[in-house]
């Protein structure tokens, strides 16, 4: 465990989750909040089924001791005849990224518009439907390949939208998409919490370093299991991560230009650009030094041999602490755009933390 200064600083920060747990319907219920938006989610491919009866759970980023972590895609059983699983999205609502958990019910409800892939397109389940007590499943989104079950079907799946791997709905990036009247309804009926299995399947994921995004860099080698819990054998692994994740400084691009003002004033374009420079030079030189601090830490872990446990929530911290300086520097190069007559704050002096930057205090220890 971390008791470095500034972990203990991220954490009575907004930076890392605040509680909520507010009293709501079960579609409405918000387990918790984060200000660092969720990664983009992998590629992978899906398991076969294991018997019949069961439903695909699609894979989902969580949040847990060690930041973002993914929580395979999975077969599961429904907890009664007749239910749907409607999978959790994250959200975009007051400056925070906020846990909206899934559940079962008759019907699918809204998950943000979250392409989950394998019959979860945005809306709706296109992977099968009940009919009496027994489930029929559409043989182009689902994996029959192990098992023999009669009641299958075959439907093409036309998605007009626009295929990406954006995890949560609204705010910077996120994607487009609000309920339909359909979904709205579906939202206030009464619904199922996750199975103990399902739970157990999380819990486990939880524990596992391998699978914070900041150790996995949005990559997980167990992406997809063939059931809940399976985490030993007849795993899938993703293919490729669905986008970026940023965990060291030395990750990140070089600092950019913000554009010119469209109009400046007499005497001022001059200014403008000297403030420019100067802001781009100091931001260059705190990623720099992060970069190095960060590369130390990963020494110091090495020389103590320290586990897995350890060196996952040494990443998580890095990635706090590169998320914090690039949201810092964009504000910063935003307002020398919005206000070009004002000067440049100074680089800091040698030695001290940057202006805005958490302060280090000792390497990380076991």
């Amino acid at each position: 465990m971390l008791k470095t200064p500034v972990a203990l600083l991220l954490m009575t920060g907004s930076l890392v989750l605040g509680a909520l747990a507010l009293p709501a319907p079960a579609a409405a219920q918000i387990s918790f909040s984060v200000t660092i938006a969720p990664p983009a989610l992998p590629v992978y491919e899906q398991p076969p089924i294991p018997a019949e009866g069961y439903i695909w759970v699609p894979g989902y980023w969580y949040y847990g001791p060690y930041g973002y972590y993914w929580v395979p895609g999975t077969w599961v059983e429904p907890p009664g005849v007749g239910l749907l699983w409607t999978p959790g999205y994250w959200g975009w609502s007051g400056g925070f990224f906020v846990w909206n958990p899934g559940y079962w019910g008759p019907q699918v409800g809204f998950y943000g518009g979250v392409n989950y892939g394998f019959g979860y397109f945005g809306h709706g389940y296109e992977g099968g439907y009940w009919r009496g007590n027994r489930l029929y499943y559409n043989r182009e989104v689902t994996n029959i390949t192990n098992v023999h079950i009669e009641n299958v079907y075959t439907r093409t799946v036309v998605n007009n939208t626009t295929v990406n791997r954006i995890s949560y709905v609204g705010g910077p990036g996120g994607i487009k998409a609000q309920p339909t009247a359909e979904e709205e309804r579906v939202a206030h009926e009464h619904h199922t919490q996750l199975t103990s299995a399902q739970l157990q399947h999380r819990t486990e994921a939880a524990g596992r370093p391998e699978l914070a995004a900041s150790v996995n860099h949005g990559k997980p080698a167990i992406a997809a299991t063939s059931r809940s819990g399976a985490f030993d054998s007849h795993v899938v692994s993703a293919s490729s991560a669905g986008g970026p994740v940023s965990v060291h400084a030395r990750d990140l691009p070089k600092p950019a230009a913000a554009p010119a003002p469209a109009k400046p004033a007499a005497g001022q374009e001059a200014e403008y650009q000297r403030q420019q420079s100067a802001l781009q030079a100091q931001h260059q030189q705190e990623r720099t030094n992060l970069a190095q601090m960060q590369e130390r830490d990963h020494a110091y872990l090495d020389q103590q041999h320290a586990n897995a446990q350890a060196q996952a929530a040494m990443e998580h911290q890095h990635r706090q602490q590169t998320e914090f300086l690039q949201q810092r520097q964009a504000t910063e190069m935003q307002n020398v755009r919005q206000a070009p007559q004002q000067h440049a704050a100074p680089p800091p002096s040698r030695g001290e933390p940057s202006r805005g930057e958490p302060p280090r205090g000792e390497p990380p220890r076991r």
